[in-house]
């Protein structure tokens, strides 16, 4: 519940009249650059924050090298991992519970606990809808998932589709060995045909571009719910979800190439997921402008009794969805990545490299809390 400078009580004029002179006394830099960047209407803002996370980064694959090697991202990775949960952490879990702040307006919030399960229940949604996606994609590829950081795991693929020890090749109702021969220390090796490996691989990479095209629709449905929630909240969302796009694109980009694409082909399918985060934001627009916020209905001096005789109203729960599967990808997708340890690598290097990714980490996050400061 807000209450606006004309509120007849004294207490509330003079907390709004303080409150005011204190937004008043400084715009920062940040501040005017959010709204050279997102000038327009949240729709308008939200399309716009859309083309910044999707042209840059796309654009950015023609000047990478073909032979790019995934692993060698992991500090960016580690930097992105800041910025998402430092976004979830700082802005958008505050945000859902607590709502916006006004620079012009003291607030007074009233607590619903319906209300903050029912968002919370959004949140886990949101979480569980990237569990889901990963472990149907795990199921399709035999075992590998859709890594964000892209490292070893599709490193290793082609050996382990390379050659099988001691296995047999089951065709139908017949069980036959293709291609076996002994090794030097007396075993059995089964080697795969290479048209087989060529095409599992292959079929791997489209279906890593199908579960990048699902995850760009979320990117851009945190996009519309983010703007309509507040600019400040949109604007640093799309930084979030910016820093996280570049290792991403890169690691899809590489992983494409080592799947047999050519330079040019793996620019126009990464191009064609990125129609996924138009999509995206496309129907957060929707849901927002028909489905409604509390804040729209409060706006309109409407009344109306949300979803479960609360107020939430269903534009109201994309925001927690988003911040839902922004914990999925912080976390179970990357965080994996850094436990990763290279036993090739001494003692010195890998406690080098940890402190390296947590400095990423820690920078990430401190730009997130340095907006909201």
């Amino acid at each position: 519940m807000r209450l606006s400078r004309n509120s007849n009580c004294p207490i509330v004029q003079a907390l709004n009249v303080e409150k005011l002179a204190e937004s008043s006394e400084s715009s920062t830099i940040t501040q005017q650059l959010f709204a050279f960047l997102f000038p327009g209407s949240p729709a308008v803002n939200a399309l716009l924050a859309t083309l910044y996370i999707s042209g840059p980064p796309n654009f950015l694959l023609a000047l990478c090298p073909p032979n790019i090697d995934p692993s060698s991202l992991s500090v960016m990775v580690a930097f992105a991992v800041g910025g998402l949960m430092g976004d979830t952490l700082f802005h958008l879990l505050p945000e859902i519970f607590l709502g916006e702040d006004s620079p012009e307006h003291v607030r007074f919030v009233m607590v619903d606990p319906r209300k903050n399960l029912l968002l919370g229940l959004a949140i886990m949604v949101g979480f569980m809808t990237f569990v889901a996606m990963d472990k149907g994609l795990r199921i399709a590829t035999g075992g590998e998932g859709h890594d964000h950081a892209h490292g070893h795991s599709h490193a290793t693929a082609e050996d382990e589709l390379a050659t099988t020890t001691g296995a047999e090749i089951k065709d139908g109702p017949k069980t036959r060995q293709r291609g076996k021969k002994t090794a030097a220390n007396g075993k059995a090796v089964v080697e795969v045909p290479k048209e087989d490996k060529s095409s599992s691989i292959k079929l791997a990479a489209y279906l890593n571009l199908i579960a990048d095209f699902t995850h760009n629709i979320t990117d851009g449905l945190a996009m519309s719910a983010s703007f309509y929630t507040s600019p400040t909240i949109g604007a640093t969302t799309t930084m979030a979800v910016f820093f996280h796009e570049i290792p991403h694109e890169v690691g899809d980009f590489a992983l494409l190439i080592q799947s047999g694409f050519s330079k040019r082909a793996a620019m126009g399918a990464q191009f064609i997921t990125a129609v996924g985060a138009l999509l995206g934001t496309c129907i957060g627009i929707a849901v927002q402008e028909y489905g409604g916020s509390s804040a729209s209905v409060n706006a309109a001096g409407g009344n109306a009794v949300g979803i479960l005789g609360t107020s939430l109203q269903y534009g109201d729960l994309l925001l927690p969805f988003t911040a839902g599967t922004f914990l999925y990808v912080g976390t179970v997708a990357v965080i994996p990545e850094m436990l990763e340890v290279d036993k090739s690598a001494s003692k010195f290097a890998q406690l080098r490299t940890m402190a390296t990714q947590f400095l990423a980490v820690a920078a990430g996050a401190g730009i997130m809390l340095a907006i909201s400061w």
